[in-house]
């Protein structure tokens, strides 16, 4: 029994959820997110709660699916989602101009790269990015992908991180 596909997702004020066959969109305050589900899963919404049903048991991993994914919309379009990165050592630095992101992390050139649709970047700081949309997927991806350039390693801590990851340090040659 999936116990996260039983979960009865309730509407807030302002967000309106409809299903079209297979397609889920949810419209709020912060803009529109629409998904395709699995056709042997049903959709019901009902005055302001949502209910996800499978047709049977060899469907349980997309009945949770389902359901995590439209209570992630319905966030989405109500609070919108974020994600904090920080870069640490000497002279790397985030630069936002426009839509285009400029990271020096300790290449000998600058690395750019596009902000997608949909989504916002802030730089508060030389060293702090924050990273806004209202869908989860797409901040987590471009979250990681920028914490791809320059991974954080264990010896110096160097690299770029989500602030609030825990680096795992190591000794390095003195230890021996």
């Amino acid at each position: 029994m999936s116990r996260i596909g039983n979960r009865i997702l309730t509407i807030p004020n302002g967000v309106t959820v409809t299903n079209n066959g297979n397609i889920v969109t949810v419209k709020g305050p912060k803009g529109e997110l629409s998904t395709e589900i699995n056709e042997n899963i049903t959709i019901d919404v009902t005055d302001n709660e949502v209910t996800v049903k499978r047709s049977s048991d060899a469907y349980k991993k997309f009945h949770g699916t389902a359901n995590a994914n439209i209570k992630n919309m319905i966030i989405g379009v109500t609070d919108g989602y974020e994600k904090r990165l920080e870069i640490v050592g000497v002279g790397y630095r985030f630069a936002v101009q426009g839509n285009k992101i400029t990271v020096n992390a300790g290449y000998s050139h600058p690395v750019y790269v596009d902000v997608p649709e949909g989504l916002t970047v802030e730089v508060p700081s030389n060293t702090e990015m924050v990273i806004k949309g209202i869908d989860k997927c797409l901040v987590g991806e471009f979250a990681a992908q920028i914490r791809k350039i320059r991974q954080p390693e264990p010896y110096k801590g160097k690299g770029i991180r989500y602030k609030d990851e825990y680096i795992r340090r190591k000794e390095g040659k003195k230890a021996a």
